[in-house]
């Protein structure tokens, strides 16, 4: 099958071509992100390859189906960037990957936690400019810290897990309980009392119309002063002016990000050389206790093979019409706001 591979760097390329390599499918790899602008790339193709930060709207989906495409293969767990009511509407199928390596972003997370709790940024510049003093490096002991851990699939439930290890108390929130976490001594309660007792608060949710800045206003100020806040799941779950507006006065003390909401103009890309125009990101920066990574938290050698390999067992699924498991549709995306 012809494949129209968007948002492509190096490493996509060198993971799905060996995945590819049983299937036989011809991909052809773009690097620009999938918008209804670069869509006419695709023309063509019947299917379209894409990544979390391509725009899979309404407009760019008719512009696909009328250029024959019919199947939307994307290589994430995550689909809040696809119309799937328009998708439906229009026929395309749309397949994901539901799970690569939990056990990436969640160790991620962890290094976020450790990272801004020790200071090992500031350390590691310190030293390397022979500056050995310890000032302004304090920080905390995990063991019996309270962490409100909100959403606890797979993910969450390996960062329970760690945490568990660490001796910290756990709090969790989901529509649903997971039996993993229970079994963890992990507790259940509703989100104003996870953001009231928690001392690191780490999201772990999709982002749906109902957790769409979840975190805001409201409920940072029901959260401990000095509070940790993490967040490696999706970059809209977190109102980022009001999270700066609780870093200067200190309701935030610590904040470690792999994802942004604005991302989609930055990430994956190296600016190194321009004047980045986002002034909120920008402001961002210049926080000492601030740690953004460019959502890498998933990038492992296990995760992209993971990933690769999946995909293309969808899109061979797809050519040789047999079921496939991983395909989305409207009404799932419905099912999965519910359970967020």
């Amino acid at each position: 099958m012809k494949v129209a591979v968007f948002s492509t760097k190096a490493y996509d390329r060198q993971f799905l071509e060996a995945a590819n390599s049983g299937h036989k499918h011809e991909l052809v790899f773009f690097e620009p992100r999938l918008t209804r602008d670069t869509a006419v790339l695709a023309s063509g193709f019947p299917a379209v390859c894409a990544f979390v930060n391509d725009q899979l709207d309404a407009e760019t989906l008719k512009a696909l189906t009328k250029q024959g495409t019919r199947l939307i293969a994307l290589r994430s767990a995550g689909f809040n960037h696809v119309d799937l009511i328009a998708a439906t509407e229009l026929r395309l199928t749309v397949v994901r990957v539901p799970a690569y390596s939990p056990y990436a972003v969640a160790e991620h997370t962890i290094g976020l936690i450790l990272t801004l709790n020790r200071k090992i940024h500031r350390a590691y510049n310190r030293v390397r400019e022979g500056n050995f003093s310890l000032d302004g490096l304090l920080g905390f002991d995990m063991h019996s810290r309270t962490v409100g851990i909100i959403g606890t699939g797979k993910i969450g439930v390996v960062v329970a897990q760690i945490l568990k290890g660490f001796g910290c108390q756990l709090l969790t929130y989901d529509v649903y309980h997971n039996p993993e976490c229970e079994a963890l001594g992990a507790k259940y309660v509703q989100l104003p009392e996870l953001f009231a007792a928690s001392d690191i608060i780490t999201l772990h949710c999709p982002l749906t119309p109902e957790t769409y800045h979840l975190i805001d206003d409201n409920a940072l100020a029901q959260m401990k002063d000095g509070v940790m806040l993490i967040n490696t799941s999706r970059g809209a779950l977190v109102d980022t002016e009001a999270v700066i507006r609780a870093l200067k006065s200190g309701k935030v003390g610590y904040l470690g990000l792999d994802v942004y909401e604005q991302e989609s103009d930055l990430f994956f890309e190296d600016l190194s050389n321009a004047v980045i125009q986002d002034d909120v990101f920008q402001r961002l920066l210049t926080f000492p206790n601030v740690i953004i990574t460019g959502h890498q938290a998933f990038f492992t050698d296990n995760a992209l093979k993971k990933i690769a390999e999946t995909t293309i067992a969808n899109i061979t699924d797809f050519e040789q019409g047999h079921p496939c498991r991983n395909e989305i549709s409207a009404e799932r995306q419905i099912v999965t706001k519910s359970a967020a």
